[in-house]
């Protein structure tokens, strides 16, 4: 009890609201990292069904839901629509700068699947005229990965501008803004895009580009551990540690 008027004495309150703060603030830390592992087991979960999925053949209308199938395998055949194709800005390849091209592939009934047709250098392809050396003419088929788009960049990434007066479209982005993109095409856009599988032995731009996801738990348990430690020391040893014995007399 002694302990616990000292505390709470006009000399020792705000020393013990502080601590008690810390205290909240590190179990609420440790509460949203469990939080976030909870979050990746879904992710690993969801990744692990769709990969089990057998191989989905993209032909525009669907009564599926795309969007809840990222990271399916899927083929789709159709013809490139290179005067509307756009880049990504700052993708490099093997320590060399450049773009990925988007392009979109024009399916049998007329929508279309934006594909990563992959890496192109910045070196010589300044402007969309530039990469019509790459064109790929005629019908293709294309096997692959469904990406979701963003909406919104990465923290601390800048966003994509707004058009300018008299601007009708951007031929330079920083994220996969499938709405925004749609709104400068002229059919239908699906909801997802298309990376192609990769060729390892493809070294011929534009190079294609598949992100690699890693089926784990992360370090989010490992954290909470920690910050329910620091909550629990806090709260545990600050009765001990700071008051003089004298001021418990």
């Amino acid at each position: 009890m002694r302990v616990l008027r000292a505390m709470f004495s006009r000399k020792w309150i705000l020393t013990t609201l502080i601590v008690f703060a810390g205290t909240a603030l590190c179990a609420r830390l440790g509460i949203w990292q469990l939080d976030r592992l909870d979050q990746r087991r879904t992710a690993n979960a969801h990744f692990e069904s769709v990969r089990a999925m057998p191989t989905l053949e993209l032909a525009g209308a669907t009564t599926e839901d795309l969007t809840a199938q990222e990271y399916r395998a899927v083929t789709a055949r159709g013809v490139y629509d290179f005067e509307n194709q756009v880049a990504l800005r700052n993708r490099d390849h093997d320590g060399v700068l450049g773009y990925h091209l988007l392009t979109p592939l024009v399916l049998g009934d007329g929508t279309a699947v934006l594909v990563e047709r992959g890496f192109i250098p910045a070196e010589g392809n300044a402007a969309p005229a530039d990469w019509r050396k790459y064109d790929e003419p005629g019908e293709v088929a294309v096997s692959g990965i469904l990406h979701l788009g963003q909406t919104e960049p990465g923290f601390g990434a800048a966003a994509d501008p707004a058009l300018a007066p008299g601007q009708t479209r951007l031929d330079f982005w920083i994220i996969v803004n499938l709405e925004r993109i749609a709104e400068q095409l002229p059919y239908p856009l699906l909801p997802v895009f298309l990376q192609p599988d990769v060729d390892p032995n493809d070294d011929e731009p534009p190079i294609a580009y598949q992100y690699q996801y890693e089926v784990t738990e992360g370090p989010h348990l490992g954290y909470a551990g920690q910050w329910f430690t620091f909550a629990a020391l806090l709260f545990f040893g600050y009765p001990f540690l700071y008051l003089p014995r004298q001021d418990l007399s």
